[in-house]
Formats: structure tokens, sequence, C-alpha cells
């Protein structure tokens, strides 16, 4: 009797467990089956809205800046520098004493000079008054009047000379670093400094010859330095070469950038963009929107679910359920965080912004544009 009463608590004991197991499979077959036909759980996105906008149409190229004034000062004659009246980066006005060398020489030479001009004038003067009287003859008239030509032209030849030893300011502008000391000799041709006018300069750079029709003198210009939120210039298109270059098929262009905060210096690589006069209307979404692949682009289309019966699926929280449908799309120009979709989607649908490469076609979805990024069609991100 002992083994029939314990042999019937095991029973029931292995039956009770069987029971419990069973009724745990019955619930995970059930769970699954309604996960089933829910689906996979929603991925979160964040979403925008397609808008119509205004965009301009530029023409993208890089540059370099050049001083609308620049020379590099030297010396004409030869001399030992006697005295230097500028410092290195400083502002000077046109006409200004840079440089002097030593004209003790030629400056002695005047004085006698001047001396030889003064008697050629009372000689000349009294050979008049005689020539009136006929006390004297023509010939010595013209030749005391030669005779003070003569010495007006070696009294001017002498300041020439003078004059040539003293470097001046042929403009206003900034000089560069001094490259003469005081007491060095200097032979014809030394560079003593360099003199740039940056209140206006110039952009040289070039575009492809296909938009050479887009291009004319006076075309506004943007020109940014990359790195800098505020150093954007604008100015205008002063000249197009009219040459096209046979080897890289592209045309030269010349822009004229106000500059007086001196910010552009020559050398300087710039980013140019050519405005066009025409504007365009254009569906624009967030760049990252778009996915790219070697079959082609494509975004993914906010839509409602629907059921087999074609009507709208509610979610948990009594709105209707939402599913991401792919959709093949045509991009055309980038501005800033945004481009332009030319084909394949309207103004007013709602797409995945963010969170789209974790998508497949018909997924579900849920939305939160709580923690959506700003985008802007000029972003100014940090240098880092």
């Amino acid at each position: 009797m002992r083994y029939f009463i314990a042999g019937g608590i095991v029973v029931l004991i292995v039956g009770g467990l069987v029971g419990i197991k069973f009724g745990q499979i019955s619930m995970l077959m059930k769970a699954g089956k309604a996960a089933e036909q829910l689906g996979p759980p929603p991925e979160s996105v964040s979403t925008t809205t397609v808008k119509e906008d205004v965009w301009e149409e530029t023409l993208s190229a890089v540059g370099s800046v050049v001083a609308a004034k620049g020379v590099a000062l030297s010396s004409e004659v030869p001399g030992v520098v006697n005295a230097i009246r500028f410092e290195s980066g400083a502002q000077v006005k046109a006409g200004q004493v840079l440089l002097e060398l030593d004209s003790s020489v030629e400056r002695a030479q005047l004085a006698s000079a001047i001396a030889r001009r003064e008697l050629a004038t009372l000689n000349t003067g009294r050979s008049r008054q005689l020539a009136k009287q006929s006390a004297i003859p023509r010939s010595q008239l013209d030749g005391d009047e030669a005779q003070l030509k003569t010495s007006r032209a070696d009294l001017s030849a002498l300041q020439a000379q003078i004059e040539r030893k003293t470097i001046r300011a042929p403009f206003s502008g900034r000089l560069g670093i001094r490259a003469v000391n005081l007491g060095q000799y200097l032979n014809p041709g030394t560079q003593v400094t360099t003199l740039e006018s940056l209140d206006v300069v110039y952009v040289d750079f070039t575009l492809p010859q296909q938009d050479l029709n887009d291009v004319a003198p006076r075309t506004p210009v943007r020109v940014s330095l990359s790195g800098d939120k505020k150093a954007v210039f604008e100015g205008t298109i002063s000249a197009v070469d009219p040459a096209i270059d046979v080897t890289t098929r592209s045309v030269r262009l010349r822009a004229s950038i106000p500059n007086r905060q001196e910010l552009l210096r020559p050398g300087m690589f710039v980013s140019v963009s050519v405005v066009k006069p025409q504007k365009v209307h254009v569906l624009a979404a967030p760049a990252t929107a778009v996915l790219h692949a070697s079959y082609g682009d494509s975004v993914f289309v906010v839509e409602d679910r629907k059921d087999p019966a074609g009507q709208v699926v509610q979610g948990s929280d009594g709105k209707p359920a939402k599913v991401a449908r792919q959709q093949f799309v045509r991009v055309g120009a980038a501005r800033g965080d945004y481009v332009a979709i030319t084909d394949g989607i309207k103004q007013g649908q709602e797409l995945v912004s963010m969170g789209a490469f974790k998508l497949r076609n018909g997924v579900g979805i849920a939305i939160h544009n709580e923690v959506q990024p700003s985008f802007s069609l000029q972003p100014q991100p940090e240098n880092r």
C-alpha cells in the first residue's frame, strides 16, 4: 500500500508539472501568433513634410585672392641706403617717401648746375638788351640762349637723378616686410619691400565652358572663407577672359570684392558662388532622408497601415498605425542640409528624415519628432 501511495504522489506531481508546462507553451504559442499578426515592432524615426521652396541658382568654384594693386618696390639706380622712412606692415599714402639713397654727390653737382643756370640767365638777359640796340651780333644772342637751355636741361637731369634715389609709394596701401637695412648698398632692381592695396581685391577662378552663357560682367558673386562663419563677402564679376583654355576647356573669370576690413589677403584660397539671375521652385528634403544605392536613390514615404480589406489599422494609442513605403526618386542640386527632389514625390508628403537607413519597404514605424535635429540651407558647423 505504501508503494501505491508513493507512486500515486509521483504521478500527481509529474502530471502537475506537465500541465503547467503545457499552459506555458500554449501561452507562448498564442503570443507568437498575435505577434505574427501584429508584425515586427515599429522602428523609431523622425519625419519631415515636403515643402516647395525657392532656390537661387548658383555656380560653384574655387578661387584665389589677388591684390587689385600690388607691386614689389625696388631701386632703379645703385646707391647706399641713407634713410628708411617706413616700418614693415605700415599703411602708407600715395607719394609718401619710403627710402632714400645717398645723393650727396648729385646734390653738390646740383648746386653747380644752379649757379651755371643763374649765370646763363643773366648773360642771356644782357644779350637780349644789347641785341635790341644792335650792339652785338645775332649769333652771340643765339649762343647765350642755347647756353641757358643747356644749363636748364643739366639742372633737370640732376634733379631727376636725385629723385630716382628717393623711393615713394606709387599708391595708397599696406607695405610688406622690409628687405633692406640702413647703410646697405643696393644694386639696380634690388627689392626693398612690397606694397598691396587691399581695399578692393580680385578673386580669380574658372568655370566650365558650358557655363559661359550664365556669367557676364556685373554678375553677383559670393566669396567665403572656410572655417569662418562671418567671412562671407559679396562682389561682382569684373572681367571674363575671352579665350577658353584648350587643356581644361574652362574659362577664367575675375571678381571684384570690397575688402575694407582687409580680411582677404592675396594668395588666400576661397570658395566662390556665382549667383544666376533666375530662381527655381524646388521640392526640398533633408539630405538624410535620401538613401543612395547603385540601383537608384530612394526615400521612405510615411503612410497609414491598412489591413487586407483596405481599412486603416489603429495603433495601441488609438491613432492610425504608420508604415514606411520605399519610393525611388530623382535627386537634383544640394543646398546645405537639403537636396532638391525633381521626381518621385509630391508637395505635402511626409518623409522619414532620420533613421531611414534601418527601414525596409512596408515596415512599421513610430514617429518621434521631438529628437529631430534642425536643418539649414546654409549650415555653419563649428570648425574642430
